[in-house]
């Protein structure tokens, strides 16, 4: 079988996870290929994502390795015999990776926690707001794309109500509630759609105020998934030049921590709906 010419996120990260697990018991590439039976490429391949992994060659490294977490290697495994192509990889030839890597993570994470500063989070835009959203890069995108990007973006949505959703808590700025959109009807359709979304049992939407000041990570737009076991949690950051994951322990502890101080200067989820509550009253007078 030839290698894959473009791993997904999710193969992608299961390399590295072995590539750790190599790292951590101290086997270079080519001790940890004759342990295997195979040759140095060999493991390159299986550890950029390449190539794909049996459970039972899995679990075979996971011993060469003297690794004993056994729910970090059952989730492994449950990584290599996932077998399903997502919904996402319908729009391969017309998104960029990083939008498809960003819902591989929503579709497989058990919780998603976001920190969204100027934008309403994209698994809670309505069709009209995301339009908006798009137009407003730079350049425009042509009709044909625009709309490709408006069916990707409506389709990420669907992650809310598959069978056993993730938990999602999203923490927005206070800045991108009342600045929702200069055209009225868009902001109160997205306004009343938010409230709508906040009667979803996974759902907890909490606004960061103004009062707030200055915080850790102000400005950077910020999604936690959390893995199987903690050590395959993953950080997705919005930042000016792309998209950037990472999953390195020492990242993952220290987004632990900003997403803890952000959350505790935000408003509670019934302080969060009332300031949705009036910025929807002030728009139905100004109507």
């Amino acid at each position: 079988m030839p290698p894959r010419a473009a791993p997904s996120a999710r193969q992608r990260r299961l390399g590295t996870e072995l590539r750790k697990m190599r790292e951590r018991a101290g086997m270079s590439p080519l001790a940890a290929a004759e342990a295997l039976g195979t040759n140095r490429t060999g493991i390159s391949n299986l550890e950029a994502g390449r190539f794909g992994i049996s459970e039972e060659r899995l679990r075979t490294l996971a011993a060469i390795y003297s690794c004993t977490d056994r729910p970090y290697i059952d989730a492994l495994a449950k990584m290599a015999t996932l077998r399903e192509k997502g919904w996402w990889e319908h729009y391969r030839e017309s998104m960029p990776t990083a939008a498809l890597s960003l819902a591989e993570l929503e579709h497989h994470t058990r919780r998603i926690l976001t920190v969204q500063i100027l934008h309403i989070p994209g698994i809670l835009q309505t069709e009209e707001y995301a339009k908006g959203v798009l137009l407003s890069d730079v350049p425009r995108p042509e009709p044909t794309m625009l709309r490709q990007r408006l069916s990707f973006r409506m389709r990420r949505r669907d992650v809310l109500d598959k069978n056993d959703p993730p938990h999602c808590m999203f923490l927005i700025h206070e800045a991108a509630l009342r600045f929702i959109s200069h055209d009225p009807v868009v902001a109160l359709g997205q306004a009343e759609y938010l409230r709508e979304c906040s009667e979803r049992h996974n759902v907890t939407i909490r606004a960061i105020p103004f009062n707030a000041g200055i915080f850790p990570n102000t400005g950077i737009s910020t999604v936690y998934a959390a893995g199987d076991v903690e050590r395959l949690d993953t950080v997705h950051l919005e930042v000016p030049h792309g998209n950037v994951l990472l999953d390195a322990e020492s990242h993952l502890e220290k987004y632990r921590a900003i997403l803890k101080r952000v959350q505790e200067i935000s408003l509670t989820p019934q302080e969060t709906m009332l300031l949705i509550e009036s910025i929807i009253h002030t728009l139905r007078k100004d109507r």
